[in-house]
């Protein structure tokens, strides 16, 4: 009786406090007290030389505020070059023309980390591999490896990056592209074992006009069509620091949330620059209102986060989305900041753990079948 009433007494102080705005937080179980105002669909735990918070401090920052938190590092590690930096270390992409270069032990580390934890610590979070080359035909394996060899820990893959502002032109060798074979490979990969798949994709190049049709939608769009069975993610909807929407950006982001062939395709709009955007003006703050409320099962909120310092650098990108939810109703409010999370991220836990009972011994049965047959080859030498 006592916990009944209290659950009561907190549905009405929730409503007394937040009133309409389509704030108000949900318990994060059933079992639990505790009350959450967001899940997080996008937080590195690392930035571009692999440092950051432990998982630990990234825990406490989330508080009660956050309830679950899909968490990955950065796959990109900025290389200190001595010739183009001298002594000055580089912590970021954009502050050293030397290269960048992917960093596979980085899913190691956040694999670890996660196992630091304890049972009820570890169901806050939703680890993502990212530690692979996306032009590379093998990529797929080292993904397929990590599951194996942590076993119990992954929900997706992401976040990768395929078009990037800044960023793909500071990679050697080959270049990403959406029309790569590796890319198809990998997305069937994650059909096939349940994996989410976290992209990023610019809808369209930097400083462009907005009048043309934006440079990346069609072949993008073409890309999730290729791989209908697996549950994508776009990333901040294409947008960037100065990849801005273009003239029809959201009449386009409809019509693709409307075609019942991309029913596999959600969005998250994560990252302070792309909030720069979608809340720049009470108009562009209404449109992104109604794009919700038309497709209010599809979008995803998350911080985009990058080794947050602390609480208030961590939260910043929830707090510039303000202007979003005080007109968002409650329902898509809710959808977009809680049980998106948890509806799409559930599935996923579900489906990988599945594939991962039925091919965790791959490997030792294809190394047995291996020293089988070198042991059965009369006459070579060991």
């Amino acid at each position: 009786m006592k916990h009944r009433f209290a659950g009561r007494m907190a549905k009405i102080l929730c409503l007394v406090v937040l009133g309409g705005s389509g704030a108000c937080v949900a318990p994060a179980n059933p079992q639990s007290n505790e009350t959450y105002e967001f899940n997080d669909s996008h937080v590195h735990l690392t930035n571009n030389i692999q440092e950051g918070p432990s998982i630990r401090e990234l825990l406490e920052m989330m508080g009660s505020k956050v309830g679950r938190a899909a968490v990955f590092g950065i796959p990109l590690q900025q290389q200190w070059s001595y010739a183009v930096d001298r002594d000055r270390a580089p912590t970021y992409y954009l502050h050293s023309d030397a290269p960048l270069y992917y960093y596979s032990f980085v899913d190691a580390h956040i694999a670890m980390a996660y196992k630091s934890l304890s049972t009820e610590q570890q169901k806050r979070f939703d680890p993502m591999i990212t530690g692979f080359n996306p032009a590379d035909m093998y990529a797929v394996d080292h993904i397929r490896r990590v599951l194996q060899t942590f076993p119990g820990v992954f929900t997706g893959i992401g976040e990768f990056t395929i078009h990037k502002e800044f960023v793909a032109g500071k990679i050697p060798g080959e270049t990403a592209s959406l029309q790569n074979p590796a890319l198809d490979r990998i997305l069937d990969f994650a059909a096939e074992s349940g994996l989410i798949v976290l992209v990023h994709n610019d809808v369209d190049i930097p400083f462009a006009n907005g009048e043309r049709e934006p440079a990346y939608l069609s072949d993008l769009e073409a890309l999730f069509k290729r791989h209908r069975n697996a549950t994508i993610i776009w990333a901040h909807i294409g947008l960037g620091r100065t990849v801005a929407p273009t003239k029809n950006y959201f009449a386009l982001t409809d019509q693709m949330l409307s075609d019942p062939d991309l029913s596999n395709v959600y969005v998250d709009i994560s990252w302070d620059q792309a909030a720069k955007y979608l809340v720049a003006s009470p108009e562009a703050t209404r449109q992104t209102a109604e794009l919700m409320r038309r497709h209010p099962d599809r979008f995803l909120f998350g911080t985009d986060a990058a080794a947050a310092p602390d609480r208030v650098s961590y939260l910043k990108t929830y707090g510039a989305y303000e202007p979003l939810w005080n007109i968002l109703d409650r329902e898509t409010s809710r959808k977009v900041r809680l049980t998106n999370f948890e509806r799409i991220f559930d599935n996923a836990r579900s489906k990988v753990r599945t594939w991962e009972n039925e091919h965790l011994n791959d490997r030792a049965r294809a190394y047995s079948v291996t020293i089988q047959v070198q042991e059965n080859k009369p006459g070579e030498k060991p």
